[in-house]
């Protein structure tokens, strides 16, 4: 569970470390943490099976709403390398061994910027000051080998039904608007 949450808020370990039952409304699932490094206050959604598992934990534990509700970042490390290390010999993929529990910051930062093409959306989801610190998060993956599927509208009914099917606007042709979605 700690590392969805991680995985899915791309919080700094220490972050997590310092989250209260305060920090996080359960209902909406969103996660608003006290930035590690004074960086500017932020609202993270928790993905519906992070959510779950995150419900369960606070109802099998007694959380005032001040309580620090995570272990020192040092055990989660620690166990994140445990879990890592024996992932890697199961897997025989030594190069496994190099990540590290912050590279869950990376990833969030890299797929969220691959989602919505938008640097300034993860600079506020990260928290970050200035847009060069971003930037060192978000590596840019060449993603040319992506499929599609495109769709064509003609009317806005139909602009409608693609974009609440999850379709991105592309572009217009011949009269009619375009659009895409990964496959």
């Amino acid at each position: 569970m700690i590392f969805s949450v991680l995985r899915d808020t791309g919080l700094r370990p220490v972050e997590l470390q310092r989250l209260t039952l305060k920090n996080i409304d359960l209902e909406k699932g969103i996660v608003y943490p006290e930035s590690a490094k004074g960086g500017r206050a932020r609202a993270l959604k928790l993905k519906t099976e992070t959510l779950a598992m995150l419900k369960e934990y606070v109802s099998r534990n007694d959380f005032g709403l001040n309580d620090k509700m995570f272990p020192d970042t040092d055990i989660v490390s620690h166990v994140f390398m445990r879990i890592r290390n024996r992932l890697a010999k199961r897997l025989c993929e030594p190069q496994l061994k190099k990540f590290r529990l912050y590279d869950l910051r990376h990833y969030y930062a890299t797929m969220l910027y691959h989602r919505t093409k938008d640097i300034l959306l993860v600079k506020e989801k990260l928290g970050h000051k200035r847009l060069e610190t971003t930037l060192i998060y978000t590596h840019l993956i060449d993603f040319q080998d992506e499929e599609f599927t495109v769709r064509a509208a003609k009317s806005v009914k139909e602009a409608c039904e693609l974009i609440e099917s999850g379709f991105e606007y592309v572009t217009e042709m011949d009269g009619a608007k375009l659009f895409r979605k990964r496959k």
